[in-house]
């Protein structure tokens, strides 16, 4: 049996759209592996592997089970040492360290304001319930009142992404000639978005947005298989 991957997705099982989620199956093919894909939603994640974990990406290979997408990232690599690498070393663990937290910190508050309402709209009635009452409790106030700054903020974020734009002057990828790890970490972001809206984040110009386009036709473009919204 090959490895499974547990993901999230709301009414359309056709359309999974956590970041996280990506992350993994950008990791999987990476690394050429075969995995099936289970697809679960937001109140189905708990009865997930004996309740393993309170979050999704989880996979299952073999015995084996692992939640997080960063900690799958590492057993991929440790357990499949022959296959392509997804860090090319400590050095690589250590920049994808770097570079989860500048998405997390830079690049996934914005894009929570950017997908809050789309998700809910994807979601079926019990899970738009749960939806709205765990996000509201974190932000603090109705989702609407959120999604409503998307505009405001836009240019503050695509000014924040100047350091990788300058970057990928030189490179093509975060990890260089090819990608690594720490392009999934940051891919995963901007396909949640993909997914989700059609609201233009990047322009056709931006460096982002060709990165990112190079990212979608990676291992047969299983990304870019799930059509934009």
């Amino acid at each position: 049996m090959g490895i499974i991957l547990h993901e999230l997705v709301g009414a359309d099982k056709n359309r999974p759209f956590s970041p996280h989620c990506w992350k993994t199956v950008m990791s999987l093919a990476h690394k050429g592996l075969p995995f099936d894909r289970n697809t679960i939603s937001f109140k189905d994640i708990p009865q997930l592997e004996n309740g393993y974990s309170a979050k999704v990406p989880i996979i299952r290979d073999g015995e084996k089970v692992v939640a997080d997408s960063f900690e799958i990232a590492l057993y991929l690599e440790d357990h499949y040492p022959d296959r392509p690498s997804l860090f090319k070393g400590a050095g690589g663990r250590a920049m994808a360290r770097f570079v989860e937290g500048w998405s997390q910190m830079t690049i996934h508050p914005y894009m929570n304001v950017v997908i809050l309402m789309p998700v809910h709209d994807l979601l079926d009635a019990p899970n738009q319930a749960y939806f709205r009452e765990s996000r509201e409790k974190i932000f603090g106030r109705k989702l609407e009142d959120v999604a409503a700054e998307r505009d405001a903020k836009r240019e503050a974020f695509t000014k924040s992404l100047e350091p990788m734009r300058k970057m990928l002057v030189s490179q093509p990828f975060i990890g260089g000639e090819g990608p690594l790890f720490s392009d999934y970490i940051v891919f995963g972001a901007f396909q949640w978005a993909r997914v989700l809206t059609p609201y233009k984040l990047l322009d056709g110009s931006d460096p982002v947005h060709d990165w990112f386009e190079r990212c979608l036709d990676l291992h047969g473009g299983i990304a870019r298989q799930i059509g934009a919204a």
